[in-house]
């Protein structure tokens, strides 16, 4: 089965870049930048990912984010994250990144994007990777923040696909952007949103009916709520849910517990991902096969959540078609 996922042709729909940074390009971008960071060894930086929410993690991610100052910084961090999707059987990926974790610290807006858009384009070059870039608002800011972000981005909307909202979700309710996504969506860009994580099946309600988004991250709240889930699978509502995260940040008690095939039962439009691979101790395989293993899901299942993944991405409809195809012929070859 291992060999089977790795090969397995997959897109990956969540992913936050600044979350794949390991600790030994921490530690070679502090060297670099003259950056001190907590840590006096990349064991010790190991050792504090023990988190038993959303808030610890949070905390660490934004110190560890603050060795990012260049656009060879940024360029080094994608295409890392990039070799270990392209290893791992991605041939598409739609990468989140937090522009204001980084202009709060005096980063300009440009050196953020212009080191991803380059990391991106080597990746596609060196692999074949194909990716798009979504623009997270972080939700523990105000609305105001957001608009001047939305305002920054604007010289490079062509190269950005979509907006989404994440960080603490707990008391930040997607309403408190419903202007900022409106006018998102007025741009022409797509809208994504973590909701149904920490924070209740309302919230999910809030993405939908005042964000209008077009994805779903995470949502694994919304099986609490029946006539919630019968929307998301009667509309076919894409979630990107993350089973190591939701290990890591106590969502779920244990994998045992995940419920991952629930939703597939239940008719959702599921899909596998890494979230923040570097502090939730996995990438995109890692979370299928500790997925797969905990849950019984068989071949059918693991190719059902690829496909989802393609169906899922914001791609045009004709490369879908061609990678359905080759999932398919893969999926085929392998029996």
């Amino acid at each position: 089965m291992t060999d089977f996922i790795t090969g397995l042709p997959k897109a990956e729909l969540h992913l936050h870049i600044e979350g794949s940074l390991e600790p030994e390009l921490m530690f070679a971008l502090a060297k670099r930048n003259n950056v001190a960071v907590p840590f006096a060894s990349v064991e010790e930086v190991r050792a504090a990912y023990s988190f038993s929410r959303l808030q610890d993690f949070l905390d660490i991610y934004y110190a560890g984010a603050d060795v990012l100052r260049t656009e060879h910084d940024f360029r080094d961090l994608a295409l890392a994250y990039f070799d270990r999707a392209a290893a791992d059987g991605v041939v598409h990926a739609e990468i989140m990144f937090d522009p204001q974790t980084h202009t709060a610290r005096g980063i300009p807006f440009a050196v953020v994007i212009e080191g991803l858009l380059a990391g991106m384009s080597e990746a596609e070059a060196k692999h074949g990777l194909t990716s798009k870039l979504i623009m997270s608002f972080l939700r523990h800011l105000d609305e105001d923040d957001a608009f001047a972000t939305l305002e920054a981005a604007k010289p490079w909307l062509d190269r950005i696909d979509a907006v989404g909202l994440d960080s603490s979700e707990l008391g930040h309710p997607p309403e408190k952007f419903a202007r900022v996504f409106a006018a998102a969506r007025a741009l022409g860009l797509k809208l994504v949103a973590h909701a149904g994580e920490e924070g209740p099946p309302d919230y999910v309600y809030q993405a939908l009916d005042l964000l209008g988004i077009d994805r779903l991250d995470h949502g694994n709240r919304s099986l609490e709520d029946p006539v919630l889930t019968a929307r998301l699978a009667r509309i076919g509502m894409t979630l990107t849910v993350c089973p190591l995260s939701n290990l890591k940040l106590c969502i779920v008690d244990d994998m045992a517990d995940h419920p991952i095939d629930r939703m597939l039962r239940e008719g959702l439009r599921a899909t596998i991902n890494s979230d923040d691979p570097a502090y939730f101790g996995g990438y995109i395989a890692d979370n299928y096969r500790a997925a797969a293993a905990a849950r019984g899901l068989d071949r059918g299942d693991l190719a059902l959540l690829a496909r989802n993944s393609f169906l899922g991405s914001f791609l045009p409809d004709e490369v879908v078609a061609g990678h359905l195809a080759k999932l398919d012929a893969y999926v085929e070859q392998a029996a």
